[in-house]
């Protein structure tokens, strides 16, 4: 979620050459999450007998489209935006783990309701997100759309959290369960590693870092559209 500066002045300094990439990365993850949210609807709505489970339905859209978002983190590392790279990490980085470390490695992720709320939550954001960077680059962003990108983050942020901390909570179940994933003692490497444990560690870090993000966004809110709802004051 990167600031305002980012968003308005992104290519200032660099080439066209630049300038006509950024447009079509957030273009194509405009439409990429786009197409998800269309997937995540008609699944619920459309009435099928193939009995194809919702992961099934989006698993190629998800796994491209949210680790496509790694390369964020090189834009901002490479000064084609002005985002914050470290910021820009974490924020890519629970997502990431959440896809790769715990929807394609376990199945009870998967069949969670968290898989649910958090596709909810981050494909309404990216759609919104990545519209508003494409538009910002064309110096076109209604304020409507402005708009929604800094206040819907209110529930929806919350909403993605929970949903990320619900599928993390049946992976380590099915990883402590059946130690997947782990290698014990002896071996011939003389190497411990406990996966269940790494996912309570990154479940305890959402501790300190959730709020910190969340003020972060309420602070780019108040930059520019003036302040937050009072009723979340």
């Amino acid at each position: 979620m990167a600031n305002k500066k980012s968003e308005t002045s992104a290519v200032k300094g660099h080439s066209k050459v630049v300038e006509a990439y950024l447009i079509a990365y957030n273009g194509i993850q405009t439409l990429g999450w786009t197409y998800l949210l269309f997937q995540l609807v008609t699944f619920y709505l459309a009435s099928t007998n193939d009995n194809k489970s919702l992961y099934d339905t989006v698993k190629c859209t998800v796994i491209v489209f949210q680790n496509a978002a790694v390369l964020e983190v090189l834009h901002a590392a490479l000064g084609m935006v002005k985002s914050n790279p470290v910021i820009t990490a974490f924020q890519v980085a629970s997502r990431v783990m959440v896809v790769c470390g715990v929807l394609m490695a376990t199945q009870a992720a998967r069949e969670s309701i968290g898989l649910t709320l958090a596709l909810t939550a981050w494909s309404v954001t990216e759609i919104i997100r990545y519209a508003t960077y494409t538009l910002s680059l064309l110096n076109v962003v209604p304020y409507f759309l402005k708009w929604l990108r800094y206040t819907l983050f209110i529930g929806l942020y919350p909403l993605g959290v929970t949903g990320e901390l619900l599928c993390l909570y049946a992976a380590q179940k099915e990883v402590g369960d059946g130690q997947l994933y782990t290698i014990t003692m002896p071996n011939p490497y003389n190497v411990l590693f406990n996966y269940q444990h790494l996912l309570w560690f990154i479940m305890l870090l959402y501790i300190p870092l959730f709020p910190q993000l969340y003020l972060h966004m309420v602070s780019q809110r108040r930059k520019v559209l003036g302040g937050v709802p009072k009723k979340i004051n």
